[in-house]
C-alpha cells in the first residue's frame, strides 16, 4: 500500500493495485474566502497542492468522507472526470448527482468495490453544538486481501466511537486529521495533539499518519508542535507527519 499525502486531507491510496483519491481539495493557494469565525483572516488554501502528472485521469475512484469545502471544494467539482466512481456518505449523493457526476457509489454500511471493503465509520466532528451543525461526516476502513488493513477516520475528534473501532478492527494504519481545527469559541473540531496520542495508546499495533495540517487557516496545530508533544509522551515512533507530497509505502 501507498499512501500519498497531496495537501491537508487530500491523500492519493494506492490499494490493491487501484488508486483511490480521497477528500479532493484542488483548488489554488489563497483562492478560497477564510473559514469564518477563526482565529485569522488568511486565505485558503494555505499552501499549494502538491500532485503526480495527470493524476486526475490516472485515479480509478474517489472517495468523500464529507463534502466541506476543504475536503471537495468547487475546484474538484469542475476538474474531476465525471465518470470516475465516487464512493461517499449517503448524504452526499444530492449534491454529487446535481453536481453531474456519473457513477456515484453512496455507502450506508459497506461496500465491495476493486477487490477492497469499504467499511464506513463514524466521528464527531466537534463537541455539542458545534458537532451537530458540522455533521453529517464518516470515516472509513479499507481491506483488501494482500494490504494492510487502513482506517480513514475522516473529521473527527477522539471520541468513543472512533475508540470502537479502534478496539474491533485494530487497523494496521489509520489516517487521522489532525490540525486542532477551531472556531473562536468552542473546541477543536478535529484531532488536538493528545487526541492524536490517544488513538497511539488505543491502538498500539498501529502506525498512525497524521494529516490535516498547515493548509487551513483555521488548523491551528503545526506539525512541529505536534511532534514535540509525541516525544515528550514518547509515542513519536509510531507516528508519521508527512510534509505535503510525501509518500509512504507499507507492505502487508
Amino acid at each position: 500500500m501507498r499512501i500519498q499525502l497531496l495537501r491537508h486531507a487530500t491523500l492519493l491510496i494506492t490499494i490493491n493495485e487501484k488508486k483511490v483519491l480521497v477528500d479532493p481539495m484542488l483548488s489554488q493557494a489563497g483562492a478560497m474566502s477564510p473559514i469564518d469565525n477563526s482565529p485569522n483572516s488568511n486565505r485558503n488554501p494555505l499552501v499549494e497542492l502538491i500532485t503526480p502528472i495527470n493524476f486526475l485521469q490516472e485515479i480509478d475512484a474517489v472517495l468523500l468522507t464529507h463534502t466541506h469545502r476543504d475536503h471537495f471544494d468547487n475546484a474538484a467539482i469542475n476538474q474531476l472526470p465525471k465518470n470516475k466512481p465516487i464512493l461517499c456518505q449517503p448524504e452526499d449523493k444530492d449534491l454529487l448527482t446535481e453536481s453531474g457526476f456519473l457513477k456515484i457509489y453512496p455507502i450506508d454500511n459497506s461496500l465491495d468495490w476493486g477487490g477492497i471493503s469499504f467499511t464506513r465509520t463514524g466521528g464527531q466532528h466537534g463537541t455539542g453544538e458545534i458537532a451537530l451543525k458540522m455533521a453529517p461526516v464518516s470515516g472509513y476502513v479499507l481491506k483488501s486481501e494482500t494490504e494492510p488493513s487502513l482506517y480513514i477516520a475522516g473529521d473527527t475528534i477522539y471520541c468513543e466511537a472512533v475508540g470502537e473501532i479502534l478496539a474491533k478492527d485494530l487497523p494496521r494504519l489509520i489516517v487521522v486529521n489532525a490540525g486542532g481545527a477551531r472556531f473562536n469559541i468552542g473546541d477543536p473540531i478535529t484531532m488536538t495533539a493528545e487526541d492524536v496520542a490517544k488513538v497511539c495508546r488505543k491502538a498500539p499495533q498501529a502506525k498512525i499518519i497524521a494529516v490535516h495540517i498547515e493548509a487551513i487557516n483555521h488548523c491551528l496545530l503545526t506539525r512541529a508542535a505536534l511532534r514535540s508533544h509525541l516525544e515528550d509522551k514518547e509515542l513519536s515512533d509510531q507516528v508519521f507527519i508527512p510534509l505535503d507530497g510525501d509518500k509512504l509505502e507499507f507492505l502487508s
